[in-house]
Parts: C-alpha cells; structure tokens; sequence
C-alpha cells in the first residue's frame, strides 16, 4: 500500500525548511523550473500523448481530451506563468495589523505566513500541477499533488522535471511530491491527513468537489463547477449581446468561466435570440429552451426542450440553456437558484439594472457588459492561479498568492505580564 504518512512527513519537513528559505532562492528555484519544462518538453509531451491515447481508448470526450492535452503552447504557458509567479512580490511576511498596548507593554504585528503544506487534487489538466506548485512554492508551502488516474503519467512526468529543478536550486525536492497511487481508498486518506496538510483544494468536476466537501477533514477551499450565466437585459445592445455569449460560450468549451446558461429578457427576447441563436450556429451549439426561447426559435436545427436539470448543469461543451424571464428581479432570482457561484454577467445600457443586478448576485465575479471568460487570474494581475474559489470563507474568486497564505499574530514585550 502507498505511504502516504511518509509523503506527508517529508512535505512538513520541506514545508519547515521552506519558511527559512529566503526568496531570492525560490524565484530562482521557480525560473529553473520554467526552463526545464521547456528543455524537457518532448519528454513531457510523449507521457501526455500516452495518457491522450488511453484516453481515446477509452471513448472520452473531446472537451476532456481537450483539457488533457498538453501542446507546446500549453507547456510554455506553463513555463510562462513560473516566470511571472517569479517576478510577483511575495505576500509572505507582509504587516497586516500593528498595534501597542502601551498599559500592558506589548507589541503586536499580524503577518502573513505559509499555510505549510498544501494539498491539490486535480482531474484532467496537467497544467495544474505546475500551476498549483508555482503559487505553493513562491508562498513556502510544499505542496502534495494527486492528479486524475487519466493524466498518471503526465503529471509524473511534469513533477520528476520540478522536483530536479528545485533539487538544483538547493531546495528540498519534496517541497513538490505526487501520490501515484490513484485508488480511491488513497485519495480518501489524502483528504483526512490532517497530521501533515494544512489545506485541501480540490479543482475538478462536481463529484470531485462534492467527494471532497463529504470526505474530507483537513480545511478544505472549494473550487467552483462553473454553471455561469449571461442574462441579457431588455435594454441591451442587440450586437453586445450576440457577440459577448458567443465568446462566452464558444471561445472554449472545457473551462469552467464558459457561459452554460442564457437567461433573456422577455421584451428583447424575439429580436435578439435569432442573432444569438445565428452565431452559436456557426460553432453548432445546441439550445436547450424553455417554452418561450423554444417558441421563439421553433423549427431551428440543433434546439431542444429544456429539462429542469439543464438549469443546474455545468456542460462543459457546446451546449447551451436559454430561460426567458419578465424582469430583471426574474433574472437575478433565477441565476442566484441555479448558478455554482462563479461568474456570471449582465449586457445592458441600463446604469441602475447593471448595478442592480451586480449588487444582487451571489457569485464569487459578476460582469457588467463582459464575458464570463475573464475570471482568470492572470486576466486579473494575479499570475497563475490555484483555483477560482467559489465559497465565501478565507478566498473567493481567482486564487493567487494571497490565497495560499493565513495570518500570525507576532506578540512582543519586555518581561510583560498580564495586568
């Protein structure tokens, strides 16, 4: 059986020595990083062509092998965001709150410190593994990574490149390890290994997230399925509209900021539905209405009777749900009922409904005649990011750097006892 204790004790050994690391070594450790990827890309590219295979095998989706694959524009991006994670001022160590009780003759300083070792479980993109390990290392975190059973040998390949780069930088190799056993029994363990993670994040689908919320014992950030809506409101420009869901919803399909679900206004519904359905047209897409859209676009290929579960669903595809609604309160209440909380937009030339409707949502990004598509941490000046939280506790949105650190308060004094 895999031993995940001893993994957990050489990342909490790691994790100590990182806390000690200064950070000119670890921007160092992190650009040897980025140019390892890129000199050990061939090696990296045919462990992914072996898991893309496997997975072709086996019948998977498109817009799974699409997350699956790595290119080397995707390997570079990977590089590029070490390099930019680099060049971001670490958030480790920062003053947050100072204070002097002069009566009681003590200093207090709350600063930011690592959490120390982080977990990441992950499914199909590989490119979280060097995402996630960047932000964890530039923030003295080791990080324990468990990957999906169908990137195994990607992401084996991908850390063995880390853990030599660090290795040359003078850090510990197990500030980054891999749990290779992929059983569920494992990925069980992993999230009740309290004794050495300090943080759980899960990126994924539903049931991973949904596995985890159930499982797991160590604190855990959600990361969100994205079911993100764009409600275009009865004072929306017609071509803003049209042309803000198609690259929402088409620019690519596999991500979780896509647009899932069209929520219109019933007064700009018939002119503008038959613009939208023309350009999702030139991608394919298919409709899922309800009675009023399916009234609307009656006869068209491609567009089918909406199920009430559609409203809930997170596709991931060239999909699409189209509500109708009376008002704008309709939208809100309908987008509040059904989204994960992740990002969702209003098009409209309306300044009150805009802020109305921005005010309203209950999601971690809200957009104002904008796609879904920028909640992105590098879109937001973050670097790379670990997630897109969509909980209210610690983070909640795009998570960068911050996000991977807690607060301790320093109490100073000179012989100070308590009066």
């Amino acid at each position: 059986m895999f031993d995940l204790n001893n993994l957990g004790i050489k990342a909490k050994a790691a994790a100590a020595a990182l806390a000690e690391t200064p950070e000119n070594v670890i921007n160092n450790a992190l650009k040897l990083c980025a140019n390892a990827l890129i000199e050990k890309a061939e090696e990296i590219k045919a462990a992914n062509a072996q898991d893309i295979k496997n997975a072709e095998e086996k019948g998977l989706s498109a817009a799974f092998i699409d997350r699956l694959t790595l290119t080397d524009k995707v390997i570079n991006s990977m590089a590029e965001g070490l390099k930019q994670i680099a060049a971001l001022k670490s958030p480790v160590g920062e003053t947050v709150y100072e204070y002097e009780n002069k009566e009681q003759g003590i200093k207090i300083v709350k600063k930011k410190v690592p959490f120390g070792v982080v977990g990441i479980i992950f499914e199909s993109r590989p490119n979280v593994a060097a995402d996630g390990f960047g932000l964890s290392l530039k923030t003295k975190n080791a990080v324990i990574l468990r990957g999906g059973s169908d990137a195994i040998n990607s992401n084996t390949a991908i850390v063995k490149v880390l853990r030599g780069a660090i290795k040359q930088a003078g850090i510990d190799e197990n500030a980054v390890s891999l749990i290779e056993d992929l059983s569920h029994e494992t990925a069980k363990a992993f999230m009740r290994l309290n004794k050495y993670v300090d943080l759980l994040i899960p990126r994924g689908g539903a049931g991973l997230i949904k596995a985890a919320l159930e499982n797991a014992t160590v604190p855990i950030i959600e990361t969100g399925t994205g079911n993100c809506h764009v409600y275009v409101d009865e004072f929306a420009s017609p071509e803003m509209a049209a042309e803000v869901i198609f690259n929402a919803k088409t620019q690519r399909y596999s991500v979780c900021n896509a647009c899932e679900s069209l929520v219109i206004h019933e007064k700009i519904a018939e002119k503008v539905l038959p613009m939208i359905y023309d350009r999702l047209s030139e991608k394919q897409v298919e409709m899922r209405c309800d009675e009023k859209s399916l009234r609307i676009l009656s006869g068209k290929n491609n567009v089918l009777p909406a199920t009430e579960e559609d409203f809930y669903t997170e596709y991931g595809d060239a999909i699409i749900s189209v509500k109708v609604v009376d008002s704008i309160d309709s939208a809100i209440s309908h987008i509040n009922e059904h989204s994960t909380r992740h990002s969702e937009a209003i098009i409209t030339e309306n300044k009150e409904n805009a802020e109305k409707f921005l005010n309203s949502i209950d999601s971690a990004c809200v957009y104002h005649n904008a796609s879904t598509r920028f909640s992105d941490g590098f879109v937001f000046g973050l670097g790379a990011e670990i997630g897109i939280s969509t909980q209210k506790l610690h983070a909640r949105g795009p998570m960068g750097l911050d996000a991977l650190t807690t607060t301790k308060y320093i109490v100073k004094g000179n012989g100070a006892v308590r009066k």
